[in-house]
């Protein structure tokens, strides 16, 4: 091989191992940002008629608001909560087509609930997460 042919090579390598760096630098993880986590946070929903669920595991320093739009039949709604909220605050909050508040609760409340009474037709179910880290659960059902 020629003394050109080398020093190419080496320039080709040396320019290889700054890209490899740079790659492995952005794929490192320091546990990521609340912006960062919330682009990964993806819940399994199941909005039918007269039943709402919602679950995800693994959440780790989650802040966001979600909100749903559920078609519930009756006045009032039961609310079952089964979440591991490990840090941060978690807040289920139910309007009903009024937009009259029917229940609010912390998502480490875990039991089952009743809403207040409300209107039959298109409820709001509303998620509000601040640097919440865990699973979280609960199913909204017409009783």
């Amino acid at each position: 091989m020629t003394h050109r042919s080398t020093q190419k090579s080496a320039s080709l390598s040396r320019t290889g191992a700054a890209v490899l760096a740079l790659l492995l630098a952005g794929c490192g993880g320091s546990g990521g940002s609340p912006t960062d986590a919330t682009a990964a946070f993806q819940p399994e929903i199941s909005n039918r008629v007269d039943s709402f669920e919602y679950q995800v595991t693994g959440v780790r320093n989650v802040s966001t608001t979600q909100q749903y739009q559920w078609q519930n039949t009756g006045t009032m709604a039961n609310v079952n909560q089964s979440s591991a909220v490990t840090a941060g605050t978690a807040t289920l909050i139910l309007r009903d087509p009024t937009g009259g508040q029917v229940y609010s609760r912390d998502l480490k409340d875990n039991g089952t609930f009743v809403t207040s009474r409300g209107t039959s037709g298109t409820w709001t179910i509303q998620v509000v997460l601040s640097n919440v880290s865990g699973t979280l659960n609960f199913r909204v059902q017409k009783p």
